[in-house]
């Protein structure tokens, strides 16, 4: 095949006493304008191999429909209002509507934020708000073309109109202190005026503090600890800011609670509470009772439980855990304060289990709700009810209201309804599996397998998906795409890999640092183990992943090319090396290791996936997935992994770059920039598996 040309350099360092070409570093420029030129002509030949795929018209019609679905989020109640994100299927953008009750939401609400009246192309999007307690203002973080970098504005939500108020910040939430004029924000030493381009490390990140009336002060920061941040948030009573330090994306924080005085209109913080001053384990906020802090925590339970500690106490330096909610045998995932007392999500082999308990831990009660991935769970010390949001694999979010208990009653739940109603599901009827493959390691690695109800028998092509990082777990939940691949016969695998979030601290540990490797033995055991079973063949297995899931895909088709009929690296970690040189990448030492040490060069360059093609190798049909804007995994990794297959490839399969415009890493994009990358994906993957979709 006859790609674009790419330059190849003569660069080789020598990285403890190894000798590492980097024939395509002058790709890390974006700003270069030969860089720029080779990255338009990729995108051209990959939108022409693209468009000229048989499947590509129908996969476009029918994404175009899929997205074009009435949906709703999980109304949410923030200053004694509720708040509710819609998009009828017309809008790059969903409409965020607000109303004083829930009655007023569900019937429509006003329009509180509406992101598509912010730029021509539909590429600014709502990244979050926070509404200060009284209901006045509303501080929300605008991102355009996809970038991480936030422009906090703040609305008088009386009138509609913003004040004149601005603040840059990056990986923030605002929260409002109680005197309602100012609020907590993250900044970086980055200059953010490149929105997006820019590929420089971050540097120092720096809680502060926004006053309307007055200068940003200056709260919190590590300097000697550039990759430490801090995350604030505000009890319910108004009296603490919690504070969770930490660094990079470590499995382990500190806690600082600060006092909170509020007089003459302005609210001031005390010297911290260093409650938890080792980064020992992980602790997140659940709520303030009193002098009593309720911790979510790993401390001594792998699987997660709720501690309480006394301020009090913790002030004169005698800090002691009480536990509130010891550790199960099954993942306690997320801990909401609601009402008098707890509402806890445990995952069961992947699958969400939700109950409510006294605030002793006592008398837990199970919320019924239907089978499905936990997506939102929200609630609040101050009322006594809660929303759930559940999704499937071929259905958005659903949101269920939760009265909490009274008395002998237990919680009642009732699905509410917040969008125009609309098909139901584009997927055909399909059966879900819960499958176990066997790793390298004699590991038993879960994974759900989801066919179409089609009669057919024997293997199909069929779409692997997985993570395996930064304990974030996996479920077999909405995305667009999967619909549309069932619709065309194929068959769907969702796997739970090591250092993912499913089965607590030990699986994360398991998967990360010198144990990286695990992860992408996992993958390659679930790929054996569906050949193994009949459910596919090699030839129809196809391999995706997004971000690390992108490093997944990359690693594991470099070590088993013979194992895959294509494969789609997304936004992926593709340097190991140099990862930790760009915007928040040292961030990710956590699970990556540092590569400037001996020990972690010698894990990362044993499967960075830029650093094991081989020359003359059969690769499959490879589809690389990046976006111009993504300041988070920055696009260098994939346009040097593109440029190293293309040079490398052994046989006739394509390896196509595409290149999305205007786009980030993933969150913000329009419906449409949604529907015609999985048009694209799914169109490659099924022309390579051999999947012939109706009227292609």
């Amino acid at each position: 095949m006859s790609y674009p040309h790419t330059r190849r350099d003569d660069l080789v360092e020598n990285l403890h006493g190894t000798d590492v070409a980097d024939p395509y570093r002058w790709l890390e420029d974006a700003d270069d304008p030969e860089v720029t030129a080779w990255v338009a002509a990729q995108r051209d030949f990959a939108e022409a191999a693209l468009g000229q795929l048989p499947a590509r018209a129908w996969f476009a019609e029918l994404m175009g429909r899929i997205v074009a679905r009435p949906r709703a989020g999980v109304p949410v109640k923030r200053g004694g209002r509720w708040f509710v994100s819609r998009n009828d299927g017309t809008t790059p953008q969903d409409v965020w509507y607000t109303a004083e009750t829930l009655d007023d939401l569900v019937a429509g609400g006003e329009v509180a934020l509406d992101p598509n009246s912010w730029s021509e192309d539909g590429t600014s999007s709502l990244s979050t708000f926070s509404v200060a307690r009284d209901g006045s203002l509303m501080a929300y973080a605008r991102s355009d073309g996809g970038s991480d970098w936030q422009r906090i504005r703040v609305r008088d939500l009386a009138t509609g109109e913003d004040l004149d108020d601005e603040v840059t910040a990056k990986f923030s939430s605002p929260g409002w202190l109680p005197d309602h004029r100012s609020f907590l924000y993250t900044t970086y030493d980055q200059a953010a005026d490149a929105r997006g381009t820019a590929t420089e490390g971050l540097g120092v990140a720096r809680l502060m503090v926004h006053r309307l009336d007055g200068d940003d002060e200056h709260l919190l920061s590590f300097p000697d600890e550039p990759h430490t941040m801090g995350y604030g948030q505000v009890s319910h009573d108004d009296a603490w800011l919690v504070v969770s330090i930490v660094r990079g994306t470590e499995n382990t924080n500190r806690v600082w609670a600060y006092p909170i005085t509020t007089a003459d209109g302005r609210s001031t913080l005390g010297e911290p509470v260093k409650v938890v001053d080792v980064a020992d384990a992980e602790y997140g906020f659940v709520r303030v009772d009193g002098s009593q802090l309720y911790l979510q925590t790993d401390l001594d339970a792998p699987l997660g439980r709720v501690v309480r500690v006394d301020l009090d106490w913790a002030a004169r330096g005698d800090v002691e855990f009480a536990e509130v909610v010891p550790e199960r045998r099954a993942t306690l995932a997320a801990v909401e304060a609601a009402g008098p007392g707890l509402l806890l999500a445990h995952l069961d082999d992947a699958q969400p289990v939700v109950e409510y308990c006294e605030l002793d831990g006592t008398n837990p009660q199970p919320v019924d709700l239907p089978a499905g991935a936990l997506v939102a769970l929200d609630s609040s010390p101050l009322r006594d009810e809660a929303f759930v949001g559940i999704s499937t694999l071929d259905a958005p979010t659903a949101a269920f209201h939760v009265t909490l208990p009274t008395g002998e009653a237990g919680p009642v739940v009732e699905r509410v309804e917040l969008a125009a109603s609309g098909v139901a599901s584009f997927a055909p009827a399909h059966t879900t599996t819960r499958e176990r493959a066997t790793s390298a390691d004699g590991t038993e690695v879960p994974y759900f397998l989801v066919t179409p109800d089609d009669g057919r028998t024997g293997p199909r092509p069929t779409l692997l998906w997985g993570y395996g990082g930064f304990k974030i777990p996996i479920f077999a939940d909405y995305r667009p795409g999967w619909s549309a691949w069932l619709a065309a016969g194929g068959a769907i695998a969702i796997a739970n890999l090591r250092g993912g979030g499913e089965f607590g601290t030990a699986w994360y540990d398991a998967g990360r640092l010198a144990h990286k490797q695990n992860v992408f033995d996992d993958v390659i055991g679930v790929a054996e183990h569906l050949v193994a079973i009949g459910a596919t063949t090699p030839g129809q297995l196809a391999l995706y992943g997004r971000s690390n899931g992108g490093l997944l895909v990359g690693a594991a088709m470099t070590q088993r090319p013979d194992l895959f009929g294509a494969v789609v690296p997304g936004v992926g970690v593709l340097d190991l090396l140099r990862f930790h040189k760009f915007t928040i990448g040292a961030a990710w030492m956590s699970d990556y290791g540092d590569p400037d040490t001996p020990e972690g060069f010698a894990a990362a360059h044993a499967y960075s996936p830029l650093h094991n093609v081989r020359e003359g190798t059969a690769y499959p049909p490879t589809l690389v997935l990046t976006a111009d804007h993504d300041d988070r995994v920055v696009p260098l990794h994939s346009f040097k992994f593109a440029a190293a297959l293309q040079h490398a490839q052994g046989s006739d399969a394509p390896v196509l770059l595409r290149v999305e415009g205007s786009a980030g890493h993933g969150a913000g994009k329009s419906l449409q920039m949604v529907a015609s990358e999985w048009a694209d994906l799914l169109a490659f993957v099924a022309h390579h598996t051999g999947l012939d979709a109706p009227g292609a």
